[in-house]
């Protein structure tokens, strides 16, 4: 398998100086050039597994391979997409996105060109020469994208990079990365909280149990050959996986409200009626 990930676990050290197990006895094989989501609960360990894939945190046990290769460190192979974009505000956006080529080294007019095909990828041709104020948040994210993308890497890890658009530039933004995964071949793990972003989007859906996280079940996502799904496959994909959680999300909200979760579960009105609407 192209990524390899065996064994892991990991723990934090909480304010009370606790230890908290983050992740426990993850293994997991993904092939070169799919495309997989992980969902899960809040706080399941969702982006410290991809933050150990990168190589910006260790674990405590387990090993991580990438083509037979240990991680141990960040590399050029892995390139993360962030929530937030963290675009240079004194830059333009031709700027930002040869950042990363000039660092290495690259000479000016080559890294402009690479940075400028890309650019035309996510559709930014006519904003290079724009500051981050002066771009929507959709345009910023596609700005990352583009960032990380003319880096040339292996694997794309993108946590959570659309939770804080709206459902329009959402959906514009599924569409363009789908088109840039089917040109690139890059390999993408992709982090959600929202179900029907992982299902549209994937290939496989890996769902995280409530902490310490463990992989609870991997959903295969049929698509037709053009890449779309019918309403019924995307509706009858997202309903196992939220019974998959329902569980999950029970246990989060009772460690959260503890004596009171179910308390308020046993005000909720039902109406047997069957009108819904009737006390609204």
């Amino acid at each position: 398998m192209y990524l390899s990930i065996d064994g892991i676990e990991k723990s934090f050290i909480n304010e009370r100086n606790n230890r908290i197990q983050v992740l426990d006895d993850i293994s997991l094989n993904i092939d070169k050039g799919s495309f997989v989501s992980i969902v899960g609960p809040s706080g399941c360990g969702k982006s410290t597994m991809l933050y150990l894939i990168a190589g910006l945190e260790k674990a405590d046990k387990g090993e991580i391979k990438i083509d037979g290769k240990k991680v141990t460190q960040p590399g050029p192979d892995r390139v993360v997409v962030f929530q937030e974009a963290g675009l240079f505000p004194w830059l333009t956006v031709l700027e930002n996105v040869t950042y990363g080529l000039l660092l290495k080294k690259i000479p000016k007019k080559q890294a402009q060109a690479k940075a400028l095909e890309v650019l035309k990828m996510v559709h930014l041709s006519r904003y290079t020469n724009s500051y981050p104020h002066q771009l929507s948040g959709g345009m910023k994210q596609r700005v990352a994208i583009a960032r990380a993308l003319v880096m040339e890497p292996d694997i794309l890890l993108m946590d959570e990079p659309f939770s804080a658009l709206d459902e329009q530039t959402r959906m514009v933004l599924h569409k363009e990365l789908l088109e840039i995964w089917r040109k690139t071949k890059v390999t993408i793990l992709f982090i959600t909280h929202n179900i029907r972003e992982a299902v549209l989007l994937s290939e496989k859906v890996i769902v995280f149990a409530t902490r310490p996280g463990k992989i609870k079940d991997i959903i295969s996502v049929q698509t037709s050959k053009d890449g779309f799904m019918p309403d019924s496959v995307t509706l009858h994909a997202e309903q196992k996986i939220l019974s998959i959680l329902q569980e999950e999300i029970e246990k989060v909200l009772k460690e959260e409200m503890g004596d009171d979760y179910s308390f308020k579960a046993d005000r909720l009105h039902h109406d047997h009626s069957g009108d819904l609407g009737s006390h609204i």
